[in-house]
This record gives C-alpha cells, structure tokens and sequence, in this order.
C-alpha cells in the first residue's frame, strides 16, 4: 500500500500567509480598508477568547462582555487619567479582567447549563451598571472619550512603515498583539491542559471519576479568556477613541456568540472567520439599507442552515468529500 504524503495545501504555512496577507492592508487598501481590517482583527481576537469557554469546555456564557469592558476601561482610565504608557496599560487590562473572571467563575463554575449562562449574564449587567453610573470613574453615560493612542514612534522607525498614518500605524500593533494572542491560546488549546478542557466539554462527569477537578479546571478557563477577552478590549478602547458603558452591556455578548458560532466553534479558526464574516456583512448591508438587523438575522439563518457546522465546518466538508473523490479516482 502506497502511504500518501502531505498535499501541496498541508505544506503551505497558512497561518504565515494570513498574517502577511493582513500586514499588508495598510500599504494596498485604503483608510476604510484599515478601519476594516482594524475591527476584524479585534472582534476575531474576542471571538476566539469566548471559544476557550464554548468551543472548547462547552461553557456557554452570557456576560463574556463584562471581561472585554473592564479590559477597556482599565486601560482607557490608566492611559487618559494617569498617563501610563501602553506597555503596562494593556498588561494591566488583560490581569485587571482576568481577576475579575476569577471572582465571577468561582460562583459560575458551580452551576450548571442554563444557571451558569444566566448568572454570568448576571454579573455582565452588574458590571454594566457600576460602569454607567460611576460618574467619577468611568464617566458614566459619557463614557471616557479620546483615550489617546500609544507610542508608535517605533513602528515610523521600521524600513517601509515610516510612510503610514497614526490609523495604519495602529493596525500593524493590533494585528501583532491580536498575533501574540491567537497564538498563545492556539498553543493553550493543544496543550495537555487544553486537552483536559475539551475532556470535560465531552463528559464532564467520566472526567470527574477519572480523578479531574472540573471545576479547578472550568475556573481557570474562566480566567484564561476573560484575560484575552481583556485584552481585545482595551485594543477596542483605543481603536475606537473612547470606552463607553455600551461595550459591556450584553448584546455584546450575543454579537460574539455569533460570531463563534457562525465560523465554527469546533475549529480554533472558526471563530476569526465568523468574525471576519459578520463584520463585513454588517458594513455591506447598513450601507444599503436602514432594516440590517432583519436583513443579517435572514442571512446569518441561511448560512446556520447551510454550513450546520459554521462556516469553517462545512468547508472542511467540503475539502474532505473531494479527496475522497480524488483517492477513489487515483485507486481506480
């Protein structure tokens, strides 16, 4: 029997080629293109941080929002109030959520199903009220505007990016901080400890007897996202030259979960496609009509029904029916 070897596309480093790919947004598109790029790149980051908790252990949350909030604020408040450099602002944002994730997945983790989702809802809303109402902090109803961006001298200094604007600029520290991270977790969900977590999504109750702490466990993926969710928040923040009560409030929450769910959350990729994909829906659509939320809830069924797996998921369908087709061709 003649053992096949991997194909041209597994040999391809695609991950390498996305990433230059990405890069070069800012040096062919145009200022929207970056503001594009710029968002997907931050909601693709988000997105994968609550499939650590979906995808991965088979936590279904409601109040993710709360995490990617104070993550905004924790670094608007440090960079705009007391002027600390983005260097420790957005390491502060990532532990300022991750603590908070702790305290909130201590009492989720023991409660199951649709009493877990609901009291993380729970805690997003009263993170969201403590956000609106807390004039001398957060700024209320006014929220934080102009959170400045960070020093970008070093990227002007780089050969060949000298010559991008302040948004541009942006896009490249984004695009490699969201790198970082995608990379981190990518490598956290291949470890022995990912492997655990998706053990418990499958049978919770087999990994308890086998002699697993499913709650230790559960509790520290509670830590590990909020602590990314973090992160894309305080990018967000930036990104968007403001913090504002509405980033925690819990629509939010659905809006990410739809993205995860519409990439795929059985693949770590899925969640960045459905990112990239909702984004670009929602700005092709409100460009055309002021009735998107009925036209995209009719778009994002057809595409649910159509790849049940999510988008990622009936492709890879798809690629597997056809080397099945080019293997019985070859054997024939």
């Amino acid at each position: 029997m003649r053992l096949r070897g991997p194909t041209l596309a597994q040999r391809v480093p695609w991950t390498l080629v996305v990433f230059l790919a990405a890069l070069s947004v800012p040096f062919l598109g145009s200022r929207y293109d970056v503001f594009l790029a710029t968002q997907i790149a931050i909601s693709a980051l988000f997105a994968v941080s609550l499939n650590l908790l979906l995808g991965t252990t088979g936590l279904v949350s409601f109040g993710h929002v709360a995490y990617f909030g104070i993550g905004s604020y924790v670094c608007g408040i440090l960079m705009k109030t007391y002027g600390v450099p983005f260097s420790l602002a957005l390491p502060a944002a990532a532990l300022g959520s991750a603590g908070f994730a702790l305290v909130v997945g201590f009492f989720c983790v023991r409660l199951i199903k649709i009493y877990f989702a609901m009291l993380t809802l729970a805690f997003s809303q009263i993170v969201w009220a403590i956000c609106f109402k807390w004039n001398e902090v957060t700024g209320g109803d006014q929220g934080l505007p102009d959170v400045p961006y960070p020093n970008l001298d070093w990227i002007a200094a780089i050969p060949g990016f000298d010559g991008l604007r302040i948004g541009g600029q942006f896009y490249v520290l984004a695009l490699i901080v969201v790198a970082i991270s995608l990379a981190a977790m990518r490598r956290i969900v291949a470890s022995p400890f990912g492997r655990v977590l998706t053990t418990i999504r499958e049978n919770p109750e087999r990994a308890a007897f086998i002699g697993v702490n499913v709650r230790r466990y559960e509790l520290a993926a509670f830590v590990v996202a909020g602590g990314f969710a973090g992160i894309a928040g305080a990018l967000f923040g930036i990104f968007n030259r403001g913090v504002f009560a509405d980033y925690v409030y819990w629509p939010k929450s659905a809006e990410v979960m739809i993205m995860t769910i519409l990439g795929g959350m059985q693949y770590f990729w899925g969640p960045v496609v459905g990112a990239a994909t909702l984004v670009l829906l929602n700005q092709q659509i409100t460009s055309y009509t002021q009735y998107w939320p009925f036209v995209l809830g009719v778009i994002l069924l057809v595409l649910l029904f159509v790849f049940p797996g999510g988008i990622v998921g009936g492709i890879a369908v798809g690629v597997a029916r056809l080397r099945r087709r080019s293997w019985r061709r070859l054997g024939a």
